[in-house]
């Protein structure tokens, strides 16, 4: 039984991973490719659309593509990040240089270079999401620097005490329930919102991406 389950469960996590990373900002160049990231918590759950209460305050309705796909997320710790591990880490710029992190993803070995790059994000105003190997770990003052690298460059991210760090871990469609937090990278489609995967707030933990 394990060793059907595990290929699916790979493969449902890693079309989550790098469709949900891939994805750009929402930004102008957003608005042409038609891409929206719907933050929010669940109103209801109908089996083949999601309704979600934004961030911002507004209802949406996200109809759900035929081939869509669920996770969750689980508390990791910053001392789980180790050199050669590849993370998603949403930062912003600080005013005395360099980059502090906003969240940081763990990914699993299995999904390394998903989405591999630095570029705009839309967690906060100016903030940047990179996919990237960490080079080296050093613990400071407070909390953690690392060092990590993307197609042949590297870049410095200071991680301070608190910051959330999370890997993905499996959900079902029980977990869709009213007032669970979601992420959901969506499309524009003519007939609104569609989306073939999603990330679910479980057990206390809640998507930070």
């Amino acid at each position: 039984m394990m060793k059907n389950i595990l290929p699916a469960l790979v493969l449902g996590l890693s079309i989550v991973a790098s469709q949900a990373y891939m994805a750009a900002p929402v930004h102008a160049e957003d608005a042409k490719a038609g891409r929206l990231n719907v933050r929010g918590s669940i109103v209801n759950y109908g089996g083949s659309s999601l309704k979600v209460k934004t961030r911002e305050g507004e209802t949406v309705d996200i109809a759900l593509a035929d081939d869509w796909k669920v996770s969750s997320v689980a508390d990791a710790k910053v001392t789980d990040i180790k050199p050669g591990d590849f993370v998603g880490i949403a930062s912003l710029p600080k005013d005395g240089g360099g980059d502090g992190a906003l969240e940081v993803l763990i990914f699993p070995p299995a999904l390394k270079g998903a989405g591999e790059g630095s570029y705009g994000w839309d967690l906060k105003p100016n903030s940047n999401m990179t996919n990237a190997t960490v080079a080296d770990a050093v613990k400071g003052v407070d909390g953690r620097t690392v060092t990590v690298s993307y197609h042949g460059k590297e870049k410095k991210i200071s991680i301070p005490d608190g910051t959330p760090v999370v890997t993905f871990a499996p959900a079902t469609q029980d977990d869709l329930v009213p007032s669970a937090v979601v992420f959901v990278p969506a499309e524009k489609a003519a007939t609104g919102l569609v989306a073939h995967q999603l990330v679910v707030g479980k057990n206390g933990v809640v998507p930070p991406m």
